[in-house]
């Protein structure tokens, strides 16, 4: 008689759990041989015998599994303990085929007396399961009382209280309802006297008004396209500029456009970020008391035109119309778009064409605008006109005058400038890894009247800061300030957190110069450019810790003194505090032994600073390594042991070496939020691990990291030119594009900085928008933009990779309120008080296009209901 077919879903799972045991045989094998964990071995030979048990239509199947179930169980508990996201991975798989297992289309066949009674039928007798479809049933009940246990168990929260208001804020000479800067002052605390908005009535925040910029992406944008804007209010305007480098003013009450300026923006940049972090304020007090004012008024309007010509500043006026171009200045044009000089000589491009066509006017107060073709466009916060009294006449500083290896576009500001007295102070970003000839990093000081340049303080020549001839270049390639700086004008001194230098992963050929400037806060004397002194954060740096973020200045207690103190958050998650009048450290700093072995001819340093404020996470283990399943999970373990790794600090190697924190950073250009009235820290660490592969270079020109050329003029990124190597970089992720290492990836955090200590520290942030399904599941993301405080008690953060913005309770930590964003919130919130007397909370949501969040153009307004 012939056989009957044996059940579908009986086969089916036959060859699910046999493929599965196979798969894990294989890997955890290989896994054993490079000195890994033996569970997946193990488990393998579970599963191959549920897989042979089923194809003979045995009941013992299902207790065989039971055993895997309780045995998986039992390591994942020994590895992580009750952890519900590392239980998770190690479990999900053999929970889902267990609970498979007790179907009945599964449990009938298995009941049958044989094999061949199961499969032909002849005898419908049912044989007891005898116990295994309860042991099965028992063990997977015991494993959900685990993951239970595990979810309402948090191991990476620490609880406590950070103390109230206690030093009183010092007085910076802002109106409350103000911010005037990147960091509301040059301090750059991110910190507003405002206290309208309390713990108490934070989670009846509404949209009060939104606003859409338009600028949308476009054609040859670099793939690091971000709006990334913090705005500032003044008077009864916000002023902001988006990615694509307009400066827009609006009413900061109702959220109505005032008047909008483009700057025209030289075509075919060789840019890698294409960004504007802010704009900088000088008011006609302040240039008056640095004896500038000249009391000249604004030139009278011409008659109201319909349109403007390109280049100019639009805007309505209070009827609605558009309102009159201002008298235009006479200025030669300029075409710019001068080739590179391979040489390293000067071929400055020049001011582009627009400021021809520009309407001008005289200003009492002015804004500054950094742009992405290397000029500083100085503005006229009333009407958006250029300044015709400022930048010598055409209201522009040119910062490509005495630079080498001119190549428009890959050297700008990207962040605001200083602006002390009447001098504005900058420096900017160049092209990270591209070549060993790249523009200067050199920090210049103009004349904000005359646009001559006062002092130039060039990390080559660092003691020469007398401003160099005409004809000359300053040093190519020296590292560079692309992040915010800092002033304390009291002092005289101006704070410039710097890089090091390109490539930022090979240091065999800097000079003596570079390894004592790379990697440092420096500060220097706002007259003169003199260094006073200088810290180094990472010493002879091979991981790109550039010194990333904005230092933020608080005057503390420590020792029975108060201090005024710098606070500097790192790339590699150490928060050095120091006292900002001598560089030396408030808090305790200690050199720790580093990790050897760089490639010859390159050297690693032997120790590294470590502060007594640390976020440097523990070293990763096997044991770390996380995935979605059991199998990309062994997948990331047998890849973690293929790379070099010795801890923090292990250099890049030709094999490929696993760094951690890594060069996202624990903390970048969001830096931190501080209290001062209270002398508290608000920080945001990010914990993500990269790899880092130095590519052997053949020639100066082949491609060895990239596929093809860029198109246009944007550049072959991580090449690195000129250098024996080039690099190849890029998170450390699984098959499935998931952090090989276990959450938390993200947390806030509440610092002491008065004592040092931490005093709560939680998970932040869900997986909504970076995963294929919408779950909100509260893993603790990464974050990439700052934190912002107020005298209310209340803090904010838009940064994560889901799109919210959300309030948190200063004193402990806890999430009080959030709100649905329209795209990623990659940008620092600040807070203000309109014309109606209510404070306003401001996000701008424009997403970041290296970190995958959805861009955008909305700036966001929040108030409390009218009343309340």
């Amino acid at each position: 008689m012939p056989q009957r077919p044996t059940p579908a879903f009986l086969r089916v799972m036959t060859w699910v759990i046999g493929l599965c045991g196979i798969a894990l045989l294989l890997g955890g094998g290989w896994l054993v041989a490079i000195g890994g964990s033996a569970y997946y071995v193990v488990a393998s030979l579970f599963f191959l015998g549920t897989a042979y048990l089923l194809h003979r239509a045995r009941p013992e199947a299902l207790g065989v599994f039971a055993v895997l179930v309780i045995g998986t169980l039992i390591w994942a508990l020994y590895e992580v303990g009750f952890d519900w996201w590392p239980l998770a991975a190690r479990g999900d798989v053999v929970f889902v085929l267990g609970a498979l297992l007790l179907l009945p289309w599964i449990t009938r066949p298995l009941s049958r007396r044989s094999v061949a009674d199961a499969l032909d039928g002849r005898d419908r007798s049912v044989t007891p399961l005898k116990g295994h479809g309860a042991f099965l049933t028992a063990s997977l009940l015991v494993a959900v009382a685990v993951a239970a246990t595990s979810w309402f168990t948090d191991l990476h929260a620490k609880e406590g209280e950070l103390p109230g208001t206690r030093l009183g804020a010092a007085d910076n000479g802002i109106p409350e309802g103000e911010w005037l800067a990147y960091g509301r002052s040059q301090m750059g605390q991110r910190y507003s006297p405002l206290a309208d908005i309390t713990p108490a009535n934070v989670a009846s925040l509404k949209v009060a008004w939104q606003f859409e910029t338009g600028d949308e992406p476009q054609p040859g944008d670099p793939e690091e396209t971000t709006f990334q804007v913090t705005p500032l209010k003044i008077g009864e305007r916000l002023y902001l500029c988006t990615p694509h480098q307009n400066v827009i003013a609006l009413d900061a009450t109702t959220g109505a456009e005032v008047w909008r300026y483009d700057p025209v923006i030289q075509g075919e940049l060789a840019l890698q970020h294409l960004t504007c972090r802010g704009l900088s304020y000088q008011s006609a007090a302040a240039a008056a008391a640095a004896g500038t004012q000249s009391g000249a008024t604004t030139t009278p309007a011409t008659p109201a035109t319909t349109g403007a010509p390109e280049g100019t500043a639009t805007g309505l006026s209070a009827e609605g119309g558009l309102t009159a171009p201002q008298e235009t200045a006479e200025t030669p044009a300029n075409t710019g778009g001068a080739p590179v000089d391979q040489t390293g000589g000067n071929t400055d491009p020049g001011l582009p064409v627009a400021v021809a066509n520009a309407r001008t006017t005289t200003c009492d107060d002015k804004l500054f605008m950094p742009t992405a073709d290397g000029r500083i466009v100085i503005l006229d916060p009333e009407t958006g006109a250029v300044c015709r009294n400022a930048g010598g006449g055409d209201g522009q500083i040119d910062l490509w005058d005495r630079m080498p290896n001119v190549n428009p576009g890959s050297y700008y500001s990207t962040s605001p400038v200083i602006v002390a007295g009447n001098s504005v102070i900058v420096g900017g970003t160049v092209l990270d890894n591209v070549s060993t000839a790249e523009a200067s990093g050199v920090i210049r000081a103009f004349d904000i009247t005359t646009g001559n340049l006062l002092w130039n303080w060039d990390s080559g020549r660092p003691n020469d800061t007398q401003p160099i001839a005409e004809g000359q270049t300053y040093t190519p390639n020296s590292p560079n300030s692309w992040s915010i700086m800092s002033a304390d004008e009291n002092l005289g001194l101006v704070y410039v957190p710097l890089g090091n230098q390109p490539p930022d992963q090979w240091g065999a050929n800097r000079s003596p110069e570079v390894e004592e400037y790379s990697s440092s806060i420096v500060a220097l004397d706002i007259r003169t450019g003199q260094p006073r002194w200088h810290f180094q954060t990472v010493h002879h740096d091979l991981w790109d810790y550039d010194v990333p973020a904005q230092p933020s200045l608080v005057d503390l207690p420590i020792g029975g003194e108060i201090v005024p103190a710098l606070v500097q958050p790192t790339k590699q998650g150490e928060i050095f505090v120091l006292d900002r009048r001598t560089g030396e450290p408030v808090m305790p700093v200690v050199e720790k032994p580093a990790p050897g072995g760089a490639v010859a001819p390159d050297r690693t340093a032997p120790t590294q600073p470590k502060s007594a404020i640390s976020f440097d996470p523990p070293p990763l283990r096997e044991r770390d390594m996380w995935g979605a399943t059991m199998f990309d999970q062994l997948a990331c373990r047998i890849a973690f042991h293929g790379l070099n790794y010795g801890g923090r600090f292990t250099p890049p190697s030709l094999d490929g070496s696993l760094i951690y924190p890594g060069n996202f950073g624990v903390f970048n250009w969001g830096s931190v939020a501080v209290d001062p009235a209270r002398g508290v820290m608000f920080a945001t660490p990010t914990y993500l691990a990269f790899t880092s592969r130095l590519v052997p270079r053949p020639d100066n020109r082949t491609l060895v990291v990239n596929q093809s050329q860029p198109q246009g003029a944007l550049p072959a990124l991580n090449e690195n030119f000129g250098a024996p190597y080039a690099i190849e970089l890029g998170p450390f992720t699984s098959a499935l594009g998931l952090p090989c290492q276990q959450p938390p990836w993200g947390y806030v955090a509440g610092v002491d900085l008065t004592t040092g200590e931490t005093a709560w520290m939680h998970k932040n942030g869900t997986t909504r928008d970076a995963s294929p399904v919408p779950l909100p599941f509260r893993m603790g993301v990464p974050n990439l933009g700052g934190p912002m405080m107020t005298a209310g008690g209340v803090a904010f953060l838009s940064g994560t990779i889901d799109y919210y913005v959300r309030g948190y309770n200063v004193t402990t930590g806890e999430e009080l309120w959030k709100a649905r964003l329209p795209a990623g919130g990659q940008a620092t919130p600040m807070t203000y008080r309109g014309a109606d007397g209510r404070q306003y909370l401001l996000v701008v949501a424009g997403g970041h296009g290296s970190l995958g969040t959805k861009r955008g153009d909305s700036v966001i307004a929040y108030a409390l209901p009218q009343g309340g």
